[in-house]
């Protein structure tokens, strides 16, 4: 069996990665001085918008800040990392958290240059490398 080539890239995607190939404007777009004040105003961003919705349900898990009690409407599929927070109902497994966390860490190396390059890397997980490095299983994408 052939594994099928993945999907052709628009031209975003191409843009961002032509510009992710950069070694100036890498270094200095993911330099923690530029990336880190992007990855806590997401984080702080995530926990106001998941206590409010969530009725104030967070914790600390994993890794990650809870937010659960969410109205579904309010995150993407199962749940949803912004920064350092997870936005949830209620799918808080360990397998789940573990997957979140490692969105977290990508958080906090890419700062908010982190929702383009999430977003040029595609909606299929199995193809997006953001979703890949996490844990496909983990994250319940198989």
């Amino acid at each position: 069996m052939t594994t099928p080539p993945p999907p052709k890239k628009g031209r975003a995607a191409r843009t961002v990665d032509r510009l992710a190939r950069n070694r100036a404007l890498r270094a200095i777009g993911l330099h923690p001085v530029v990336a880190r004040p992007g990855y806590w105003f997401a984080t702080a961003a995530g926990v106001t918008w998941g206590a409010v919705l969530g009725g104030f349900k967070v914790s600390r898990r994993g890794g990650v800040i809870v937010c659960a009690g969410m109205p579904s409407w309010a995150f993407g599929r199962g749940g949803t990392t912004i920064g350092a927070a997870y936005l949830t109902r209620d799918n808080t497994r360990d397998d789940v958290l573990e997957h979140e966390a490692v969105h977290r860490a990508q958080w906090k190396k890419y700062g908010l240059a982190f929702i383009p390059l999430y977003v040029a890397a595609g909606q299929d997980a199995r193809h997006n490398r953001f979703e890949v490095e996490a844990g496909l299983d983990k994250g319940g994408y198989r």
